[in-house]
């Protein structure tokens, strides 16, 4: 079935108050590709002050936890950063899981709460570069989708519009590596098998992300493979220049 070519930036832990100009530009420019849905995940602290700079774009967080709120010190609860002005919440990023120590069940509860709440939600999932060299990549990234997928009757009715995997390799995020046109065709339909396996018909409807090194040379490429819906951005998306080719190339795609 046709889906909505889906592009997020990621920032990461950039932007300051003079950046602000740049979510304007990126967003002023991304209307020229209404077919592509665009959004731009930034750091907590910019989120209330991007969602005013650009009120018709979606602005969302790169994470979330999984409690309502409490005796949680330094964290943002789904409700914080919806109030902020986002609408859409990255969870299990790679850099989390490695560098947080995030387990699957964490990524699982924080997915169900941002969902709960009406956030839309980014799950992204991928494999070391040994475990892609040992030849176990789709086995280990799917036994890491299962256990990572939100449940529950009234979590999973939401699933197919406000819900999105990212695969992004962990060895090409970042490094200018990125996966062959073959390998991502193999992952991203491990992927859709395993969302089916859970979600039934509503997996049709799931976008499939890449992410690792997406760049406005290998973005068509990118695109062209079956199943990949679109893709989450880091390094590229901190300037217009750099990121609304992305999204032109998605556009492109759409047609």
């Amino acid at each position: 079935m046709a889906r909505r070519m889906y592009v997020v930036g990621n920032w990461k832990m950039h932007g300051l108050s003079v950046d602000l100009a740049e979510i304007e530009a990126i967003a002023a420019q991304a209307r020229a590709y209404p077919a592509v849905d665009t959004a731009l995940c930034v750091p907590a602290i910019l989120i209330e002050r991007a969602a005013r700079t650009v009120p018709n774009f979606t602005i969302g967080a790169q994470d979330v936890h999984f409690a309502e709120k409490g005796a949680h010190t330094g964290c943002v609860s789904a409700a914080m950063i919806e109030d902020a002005g986002a609408h859409l919440t990255i969870v299990g990023h790679s850099e989390r899981r490695e560098g947080q120590r995030e387990t699957d069940e964490e990524v699982r509860s924080k997915a169900e709460a941002a969902l709960t709440a009406g956030l839309s939600v980014i799950l992204c999932v991928g494999e070391r570069l040994e475990v892609r060299e040992a030849g176990a990549a789709v086995p280990t990234v799917s036994a890491q989708l299962e256990a990572s997928l939100p449940r529950g009757e009234g979590v999973a009715r939401g699933v197919p519009n406000k819900f999105a995997i990212a695969y992004e390799p962990i060895w090409a995020i970042g490094t200018g590596k990125v996966a062959s046109t073959q390998d991502i065709a193999e992952m991203h339909s491990a992927i859709r098998e395993r969302l089916r396996a859970s979600y039934g018909d509503a997996a049709e409807k799931v976008r499939i992300l890449y992410g690792g090194s997406v760049n406005a040379e290998n973005a068509a490429e990118i695109f062209a493979v079956e199943d990949v819906d679109g893709a989450l951005v880091g390094g590229a998306s901190l300037s217009a220049d750099k990121f609304i080719p992305i999204v032109r190339a998605a556009f492109d795609a759409s047609r």
